[in-house]
């Protein structure tokens, strides 16, 4: 029964060390006020916030707290349209990259119809990321986190994760 359970459920977490993303930071003075995030960096603030309300908007329920599965930064839960922030990322400076790899996973969701598949995405990932996802041995497991990663670790990340969310909820 438990083992049903678990393979009717998909997880989608995102694990990877802080020093990848460090150019993309968020103060380590953040408040939590009313589910949104108040930080120094006015900034990344408004992004971090911009797309937990997009996520929102589009059926998502964007959970500020440990995910239930150990270690991960962030957690998306196919099953239940729930994502989980982990709190020690605003600690980390890596909250804004841990909602937009999550927001890809989002926008895999909804154009998965009830699924999640891949979106065909070009882009590459950079060679830092790889580790990450490379360590996969189910091919679409591995091709769904590439593209997450991939957008994460793009310059323009925010406005890809945007655009792949208005694209693919209807937004």
């Amino acid at each position: 029964m438990f083992q049903l359970l678990l393979s009717s459920l998909t997880i989608f977490p995102l694990n990877f060390q802080p020093q990848l993303l460090t150019h993309l930071s968020i103060s380590n003075e953040d408040v939590k006020e009313n589910g949104s995030v108040i930080a120094q960096n006015q900034e990344n603030n408004a992004k971090f916030n911009h797309l937990k309300q997009q996520l929102e908007q589009a059926g998502f329920e964007v959970i500020i707290a440990l995910p239930p599965r150990r270690g991960a930064y962030g957690l998306l839960q196919v099953s239940t349209k729930k994502i989980w922030i982990n709190p020690v990322v605003f600690d980390l400076n890596i909250a804004l990259p841990t909602i937009i790899h999550e927001s890809v996973h989002a926008s895999q969701v909804c154009a998965g119809n009830g699924g999640i598949v891949t979106l065909g995405l070009t882009l590459e990932p950079i060679n830092q990321a790889r580790p990450f996802f490379q360590g996969y041995t189910d091919t679409h497991r591995k091709d769904l986190e590439r593209e997450a990663y991939a957008v994460q670790t793009q310059p323009n990340n925010f406005e890809i994760a945007l655009s792949l969310l208005e694209k693919h909820c209807q937004l």
